[in-house]
């Protein structure tokens, strides 16, 4: 590991010690007032050289400043202190910003994809695509343009909805959007602000291969923002670690010395991944302890009181003998078909599965094979077009509070306060207790999912992260007889992912509910699941394998990371993504 920021340090893959490095931050500070005139300060002193043609990723908590670092390479803020330097120009000087917004087929200026995409809604993917290519590369003719504009579709995956209006696009596929117009600058220098944190697994790792294609032919000068340590490793030279917020700067940096080219399945194996891997957690996890906390009061008791059944009478009514009194829940050769103007549209397929009652399912796959779809069938949004749904005995046909469900976007009414929008629910199942139980209940899960100090807050003011805090406390707090989660964590970044699958573990642990899970990231799904369940690939999605997780519980993350099971796990659902990627699980069993 390495704490000082140095021109030889940076310098190394050009291999001239004194080359002047593509990127300088020198003392790069930049406050924000709010409509009260109280002044925050989110980068102090933030010092980082990139070389020229190095590849930078910099990870960081929530809030510590990271879209504000990649605003200030790209000039598009003002810095109150400190300066930048880009190709050897100031970024916040007019020459620069001139340079970063014309950028032609030669390769100059900066290339930018945030997080938050900005598309035009009216306009198609081409579209799109095309006002940036004809707006970047004015010496190219038409015919280049237009080569240009369907290559880079091509190689975002949205050949087959090049005619779409991004208006009627999934967040994933206008985040492909965005990257393709990066990526069509043809930029010299590459600032991605986690352009991948809203992808499925298969796009993300296609996107990453050519992030790896462009760093490795075009030796691009690249600085990625990303919330996936091994995304980090997988393609930098070099990891910085931000401070939290506020205040931030770089609290440490690691050399990536692994050998290139690096492959996912073969980065499992090897020791020297594993070690660094486990050190940046670790730093990680450390600077996370230093973060003032929001504790959780130990006199806050849960009352004892059960939720009112709410579900329909002809469901309470349908007592079938066929379910098993032994599981929990049942799918029962479940298929879900969609009309499309093409003909009906096979999403999964006889889907059969078996959950035991306080047992936690992963759900993984790659986008497009019917997981959230799976997971809206449990919960009564969707119907099911064959076999049936069971859940505690009782047929699923409609949806209610005894199947909580978190979305990757909580959903939270900004207008009401982190109290108020859990009191809706908690007043929902809990008409007949008493106010003050009904007022400890709401009380008790805030504070146990972090919380305790935030209750009063409008969800306006809330970070993402702690919005989805008050999702899962809103969740909790049902009592659900199943809790069903969408990719709750997927657009956090990691350290927030990390504390809040802490914080889902730690209160799954004292409730016990049926849970099941649908996830991208395959170090969440073995480190929350009893068993993780892999379906092939969409349409007509099936269950091709399902992985028993042996850890004990309580677990603990650090010694998961230290214990080979969690690499052989690991393995076993990287291969079967990947066998799904190439085809050859498409129609299996």
């Amino acid at each position: 590991m390495s704490t000082g920021m140095t021109t030889d340090q940076t310098a190394r893959e050009t291999g001239r010690a004194d080359a002047a490095p593509a990127i300088s931050l020198r003392g790069v500070t930049k406050n924000y007032a709010d409509g009260s005139g109280k002044v925050t300060k989110v980068l102090a002193g933030l010092d980082l050289d990139v070389a020229d043609g190095e590849f930078v990723a910099v990870l960081g908590f929530s809030g510590s400043g990271k879209t504000t670092l990649v605003s200030a390479i790209a000039g598009l803020i003002d810095l109150d202190a400190g300066q930048v330097i880009v190709d050897g120009r100031p970024a916040g000087s007019s020459s620069a910003r001139s340079s970063s917004a014309r950028s032609s087929s030669d390769g100059t200026g900066c290339g930018v994809v945030f997080q938050s995409y900005s598309l035009f809604p009216w306009l198609t993917v081409e579209g799109n695509v095309r006002l940036a290519v004809d707006a970047v590369h004015r010496d190219l003719d038409r015919a280049a343009r237009s080569k240009l504009t369907d290559a880079t579709i091509e190689l975002v995956g949205l050949a087959h909805a090049r005619d779409r209006k991004t208006a009627q696009l999934s967040g994933g596929m206008r985040q492909r959007v965005a990257v393709a117009r990066a990526l069509a600058m043809r930029s010299d220098i590459l600032l991605l602000d986690e352009p991948l944190s809203a992808l499925d697994a298969l796009t993300r790792s296609k996107l990453q291969d050519e992030i790896e294609r462009i760093r490795a032919q075009e030796r691009r000068t690249i600085l990625l923002v990303t919330n996936d340590v091994d995304e980090a490793l997988l393609l930098a030279d070099r990891v910085a670690v931000l401070e939290p917020g506020p205040a931030a700067k770089i609290a440490a940096t690691f050399d990536v010395d692994l050998p290139r080219p690096r492959q996912r399945a073969e980065l499992n194996h090897d020791l020297a991944y594993t070690v660094l891997r486990n050190e940046i957690v670790a730093c990680l996890d450390g600077l996370k302890g230093d973060q003032p906390s929001t504790g959780f009061a130990p006199d806050l008791q849960l009352p004892e009181v059960t939720p009112r059944d709410l579900r329909p009478l002809a469901t309470q009514r349908d007592q079938s003998t066929s379910f098993s009194p032994k599981r929990y829940v049942e799918l029962a050769e479940v298929t879900k078909v969609f009309p499309t103007p093409d003909g009906p549209l096979t999403i999964v397929d006889s889907i059969d599965l078996r959950i035991d009652r306080g047992e936690f399912i992963s759900l993984i796959g790659h986008s497009g094979c019917g997981k959230s779809t799976v997971l809206s069938m449990i919960a009564g949004l969707a119907p099911i077009t064959d076999g049936w749904i069971a859940l505690d005995g009782h047929t699923v046909d409609a949806a209610g509070p005894d199947k909580a469900m978190v979305f990757q976007s909580p959903s939270l009414l900004p207008w009401l306060t982190a109290r108020q929008n859990v009191a809706l629910g908690v007043e929902r199942v809990y008409p007949h207790a008493p106010k003050s139980e009904r007022r400890a209940i709401v009380e008790y899960y805030l504070a146990r999912v972090g919380l305790a100090d935030a209750m009063d807050k409008p969800a306006s003011g809330l970070s993402s992260g702690m919005r989805q805090r008050v999702g899962l406390a809103r969740a909790f707090a049902l009592s659900p007889k199943v809790l069903l989660l969408d990719e709750p964590f997927g657009m956090l970044d990691s350290l927030t992912r990390w504390d809040l699958q802490d914080v889902l573990l730690e209160v799954w642990d004292r409730s016990k509910v049926t849970t099941i899970c649908v996830t991208h990231d395959v170090d969440e799904a073995i480190l929350l699941a009893d068993r993780v369940v892999m379906m092939t690939n969409g349409p007509k999605a099936k269950i091709g394998r399902v992985l028993e997780i042996e850890f004990e519980r309580p677990r603990d993350r650090r010694s998961l990371l230290t214990d080979p099971r969690f690499y052989e796990y690991r393995e076993q659902v990287l291969a079967f993504l990947d066998e799904c990627e190439h085809g050859e699980r498409s129609d299996a069993a």
